[in-house]
């Protein structure tokens, strides 16, 4: 075990009836916030949620949250707004995914800390990312309570599609204003100027069953599904390379079929996940996927959630990079991200604000067992964070 980076206890003044007199550093608020158990599905973000707003409300935000299903609770928090600047949102989701078939060698909801390195489901992907821009946001409120000031957006369901995100921009005024958006998503404190699109499908191959050992009474869909397989392995998007994105991918995720051994299959699904850069079609993707697999294979969207990119030669990118710079030492390359974000919902709603992905967690740790993040650079990104929305403030 090693120890970790305190910092100092900072007191607020009490607003209304409120005083806030602790605010968490960084590492401890991740910790806390893995030790909600958000595995999505179910989701279940409602107590980690309420948690965080009462935390920000203490500290003079106003709360509100919104639920697009039974406990999956997403949370908008605001301060300031007195000027004619848009706020600045920083953005993150609490919802993890599941734990994996492999053992951890670590309890993956106690936050152990060992080697410089904080371990549990979350900690990469995104808890210390939110956990970062909550405990930054509560250190400069009362700079933020004046001028253009922040609004905070906590989402539920990103990684199923980002449902949170879409009900909360299907309800129109909960969203409020923006004028750019930092989402938390890990990137090893490493600014990045977008990500690309998500298509993902689910392929369905249908038969006949029959016993077993009279496979030639019925139709295997188990033999379709492993010939449409070979095919989406050879599949050519035939397009251009992006300059800043790269070029389109596509993967076999998942395969379920047959219910028992002794039995002809007759019903198989695919999981495909495709993604995709700003030339790409979805609707078009789609049929000519279709078309290639032919009729024996029957395609349904999943998730469908468009690609992001703002221009790196923007001011206020430009501006990021210079912070970053200053922090780490070294001049930041402009890249983009590979998975998809809430930015895919969110930059659309607030008009095609600038967005920049910069979190603490580290890219390669999402999704596997044993997942950590460095703690160093948790820390880190709140002091980024802090600078990114005092310079904001000064518009």
């Amino acid at each position: 075990m090693i120890g970790y980076l305190y910092f100092s206890r900072l007191t607020f003044p009490q607003i209304g009836e409120k005083l806030i007199t602790d605010i968490p550093n960084p590492v401890d608020l991740t910790r806390t916030l893995v030790g909600f158990n958000t595995i999505n599905p179910p989701g279940n973000e409602r107590p980690c949620a309420e948690h965080l707003g009462n935390l920000l409300e203490a500290g003079g935000f106003s709360i509100s949250y919104y639920e697009f299903a039974d406990t999956r609770t997403s949370l908008v928090a605001r301060i300031g707004g007195t000027s004619d600047t848009k706020p600045l949102c920083f953005t993150g989701h609490l919802d993890i995914v599941p734990l994996g078939g492999a053992p951890w060698s670590v309890d993956p909801f106690a936050g152990e800390i060992a080697d410089g390195k904080l371990y549990g489901r979350g900690t990469t992907d995104m808890k210390s990312g939110v956990a970062a821009f909550v405990t930054a946001a509560l250190r400069i409120a009362d700079e933020m309570a004046q001028g253009p000031g922040l609004v905070l957006v906590i989402t539920a369901g990103e990684e199923t599609g980002c449902e949170g995100a879409y009900h909360l921009a299907e309800l129109g005024s909960a969203l409020g204003d923006a004028g750019a958006i930092v989402v938390g998503e890990p990137t090893s404190n490493k600014p990045r100027i977008g990500h690309k699109g998500a298509l993902w499908l689910k392929a369905t191959t249908k038969g006949v069953t029959a016993h077993g050992s009279r496979p030639e009474d019925g139709d295997n869909a188990v033999y379709k599904a492993a010939r449409a397989i070979t095919q989406l392995e050879d599949f050519d998007f035939n397009i251009a390379r992006h300059e800043v994105l790269g070029k389109p991918t596509l993967n076999v995720g998942t395969v379920h079929g047959g219910m028992n051994i002794n039995s002809v299959p007759d019903l198989t699904e695919i999981g495909i996940d495709i993604r995709t850069i700003p030339a790409q079609s979805h609707t078009t993707l789609q049929t000519q996927l279709s078309g290639y697999l032919g009729d024996q294979v029957d395609l349904e969207p999943v998730i469908d959630v468009d690609g992001v990119l703002t221009n790196s030669a923007d001011e206020w990118v430009q501006e990021v990079n210079e912070i970053i710079t200053g922090i780490q030492g070294e001049i930041p390359e402009y890249k983009t991200g590979t998975g998809f974000t809430d930015a895919s919902v969110l930059t659309p709603a607030y008009g095609g604000a600038p967005t920049v992905i910069l979190g603490p967690g580290e890219p390669f740790m999402a999704h596997k067992t044993d997942e950590y993040c460095v703690v160093d650079k948790i820390p880190e990104a709140e002091n980024a964070y802090i600078e990114i929305s005092r310079r904001w403030n000064k518009r």
